[in-house]
């Protein structure tokens, strides 16, 4: 019968360097044995050095492009991730409210990895006041966590007080990425469910600078397991192990923040 084989969207930008956006959410979600779909908000020249342009797409064909897979495809799991600017923001949410594409995963991106802005400074509060409140799952790092709270985030402690304030916000289950954090041992991610339960999910860091689009493939990951019936728990564990994995075994590509080893944890590199 059609449209039992899970599927998934992704609503985000494209990264032509391949590693990062549309490109690392479609290669994440083909190894976690989900189909990817895609709605393109903007389209970036970009490789392992950085992002040199961008330019959103018009929003009557990003609403085309919702409306398109909605009249013929099942989407069982649905995530974000660049959105460039207040109006696609807000076009992005009404799609959201007007069609059923299952439980969304928000990745609220902002900076790339080498620094350029992805999202307008005035569209952090439309992200806030309109994204927040629809999202089941908020993956953001520690500096978007600070954007979205408006409070520091120096310590442990600090990080779950903001993940409390990112649920009071309206997102039902936070994940706060601790990789921009200093210490030179671990990665820790602080996680806050819906139901009041928290938990630390730590992993050795790796000294790579290969690490280019570790926040769009986590939350496609946790996409792709949503899609497939994994409870929120698990979705978010296999999607640091999958991440710990895609970095942890390496590829050499560009001569920059070089992208993820996609295909590390379904080759046995799960540890």
């Amino acid at each position: 019968m059609a449209n039992e084989f899970p599927q998934t969207l992704t609503i985000a930008g494209t990264d032509s360097g391949g590693g990062a956006g549309v490109m690392a959410d479609l290669k994440t979600m083909q190894e976690r044995q989900v189909f990817g779909t895609a709605v393109i908000v903007a389209v970036t020249a970009q490789n392992t050095l950085g992002v040199q342009d961008f330019m959103a797409l018009p929003q009557k064909l990003v609403d085309e492009q919702f409306a398109s897979l909605a009249a013929d495809l099942k989407i069982r799991a649905c995530k974000t991730g660049m959105l460039a600017d207040a109006e696609h923001v807000h076009g992005v949410v009404e799609n959201l409210k007007r069609y059923d594409f299952g439980p969304l995963t928000v990745d609220p991106v902002m900076i790339a990895k080498g620094g350029a802005a992805l999202l307008a400074d005035d569209a952090v509060a439309t992200v806030r006041d309109e994204l927040l409140p629809l999202a089941d799952v908020l993956t953001p790092n520690l500096p978007e966590a600070e954007r979205l709270t408006g409070k520091s985030i120096a310590d442990n402690a600090a990080m779950e007080d903001a993940a409390v304030a990112l649920q009071n916000m309206g997102a039902k289950n936070v994940v706060i990425k601790g990789g921009h954090e200093a210490t030179p041992d671990q990665a820790s991610d602080f996680v806050l469910l819906a139901d009041g339960r928290s938990f630390w999910l730590t992993a050795p860091r790796v000294a790579t600078v290969r690490t280019h689009g570790t926040g769009d493939t986590l939350s496609s990951c946790i996409t792709a397991e949503l899609a497939k019936g994994q409870d929120f728990e698990s979705a978010i564990r296999i999607g640091k192990d999958y991440v710990t994995a895609a970095i942890a075994n390496p590829i050499a590509v560009g001569n920059g923040h070089g992208p993820l080893n996609h295909w590390a944890y379904s080759q046995g590199g799960a540890e």
